[in-house]
């Protein structure tokens, strides 16, 4: 046992994404989304899998919301379906996708569940990319905007908590570069930054209009962020840390918390021909809204390793595990600044992910040093393959290792300084992990489907119980590892 706790008001949750649970893919006035264009293409995702039925969440919040009581959760992190308030992404609200999220929020406060909604995980209306390019014209941040705005009117006096975007460095990069995620183009690195841009402005418009109609709520964006250790005390491999920590971590952080981008980076894309145009009124938006953001949320999983990369070492583009096989990742880069090998120090999960409870604690002093922002931890989980015995138990014993010592390193960082207002796990039940199908597994509970689907049942994991003591004590039942 650890004398470490956390304060009594902590919001120990647990996190979601509405494609990925709700399914009702076209019921009660519902659009296409490009994620639902996206999975119709053969090979894009394991099996085939799609998010039309996912874990039926849309049908059974009311059982779920109870499961999250039962443990005593204090905040559900869940994203809203862009396509179920605007079928075609603009026009005419459709109330009845607005009725659905004003349930699932005041089944929340019954239980005493703060309720923490994300804008933005991805799903974009598939009529804006048929119309105008979605995110590739500027058009989209007025008509993102707008959405925001009638959520904000709609749940102001009963939602505190908001996130803008989820993980804007992930659904850019794997769309624009990798092609793994619509709009599946691949090395369009002009248009990348063209779009991520757009999604910057839109973020911060919307952190303006925020303040306008909730002045007193909490507004943030959840960066998927994976700190970086240099390989060795050789300084051109420190230097290869700066070129990635610049590149792909304090390019969106650095835009959130002040409002620009970092120098180096802008100068080096600039030499590339691939920067975005920054005018004068775009900087000003930026900085505007940067002071006024409250939080700066992280989605946590794993760090990352920073050596030196020649002119001729490795590309950007490798194979990613989405199989679950070990070791069939492929190491990617930057030639000339950075490549990312694997840790040797650390163990990995069956999809290649470094485990590293540490780096939590890593980022958190990070974020507190670099930017003196309150930290959301708005995700942070371990995917993996669970498996149900004849009597329906599910012994995830790995799972509540791997919770207990980033929880634990998490409560060291609070105690060294930094303010954490929340822990949300990724994911309270099973759902569809994107390009993984249904086999790679996060929640605390499990839901009875696979690839060619299933009774859709629920049953709690022991994990399940562990939270729930944790949650209960304030942190006094995680050990030090």
């Amino acid at each position: 046992m650890t004398e470490l706790r956390m304060p009594k008001d902590f919001l120990w949750g647990s996190a979601s994404a509405a494609y990925q649970i709700e399914g009702a893919h076209k019921e009660d006035g519902k659009g296409t989304s490009n994620w639902d264009e996206f999975v119709q293409i053969p090979g894009k995702t394991f099996k085939e899998t799609t998010g039309e039925v996912a874990v039926d969440h849309y049908h059974r919040y009311k059982e779920d919301i109870a499961l999250m009581a039962e443990m005593g959760l204090k905040t559900y992190r869940f994203s809203i379906a862009w396509t179920r308030i605007f079928p075609n992404g603009r026009g005419e609200v459709n109330e009845s996708g607005l009725e659905f999220y004003q349930n699932i929020i005041d089944e929340c406060l019954k239980h005493g569940i703060e309720p923490m909604v994300t804008l933005y995980h991805w799903d974009l209306p598939q009529a804006l990319v048929e119309e105008y390019g979605g995110w590739e014209s500027e058009q989209v941040i007025d008509d993102y905007v707008n959405y925001a705005v009638v959520l904000f009117d709609a749940f102001k006096d009963k939602v505190k908590y908001w996130i803008t975007m989820n993980e804007q460095n992930i659904f850019t990069t794997l769309g624009w570069m990798t092609a793994q995620h619509p709009p599946g183009k691949f090395d369009n690195e002009k248009m990348y930054y063209v779009v991520n841009h757009h999604a910057f402005l839109a973020h911060a418009k919307t952190v303006l209009k925020f303040k306008e109609i909730i002045p007193d709520g909490k507004i943030g964006a959840s960066f998927a962020y994976s700190p970086s250790y240099a390989i060795n005390a050789d300084p051109i491999h420190a230097m290869s840390k700066i070129d990635f920590d610049n590149l792909k971590n304090f390019w969106w952080m650095d835009v959130y918390a002040y409002g620009r981008y970092p120098k180096n980076t802008y100068r080096y894309l600039e030499k590339k021909g691939v920067a975005p145009t920054v005018t004068a009124e775009d900087a000003a938006l930026l900085e505007a809204a940067a002071k006024q953001i409250d939080f700066m949320g992280v989605n946590y999983y794993q760090t990352s390793v920073a050596e030196y990369n020649p002119l001729d070492g490795v590309g950007p583009y490798g194979e990613m595990n989405t199989s679950g096989k070990k070791g069939t990742g492929e190491i990617t880069g930057i030639p000339g600044l950075f490549k990312n090998p694997s840790n040797p120090h650390l163990e990995t999960t069956d999809w290649d992910w470094t485990i590293d409870p540490m780096g939590l604690r890593y980022a958190c002093k990070e974020i507190t040093s670099r930017y003196n922002l309150p930290i959301i931890i708005s995700e942070n989980g371990l995917g993996a393959f669970d498996d149900k015995t004849e009597d329906n138990q599910i012994h995830d014993d790995y799972r509540i290792a791997y919770l207990n010592a980033h929880v634990y390193e998490l409560m060291k960082a609070v105690d060294e300084g930094c303010d954490v207002w929340a822990y949300c796990t990724w994911s309270f039940t099973d759902l569809l992990s994107w390009l993984n199908g249904y086999q790679k597994r996060y929640g605390f509970i499990y839901v009875d489907r696979d690839e060619e689907g299933g009774s859709l049942d629920r049953y709690k994991k022991d994990s399940f119980y562990w939270y729930k003591d944790v949650i209960k004590s304030d942190g006094a039942t995680i050990t030090e590892e």
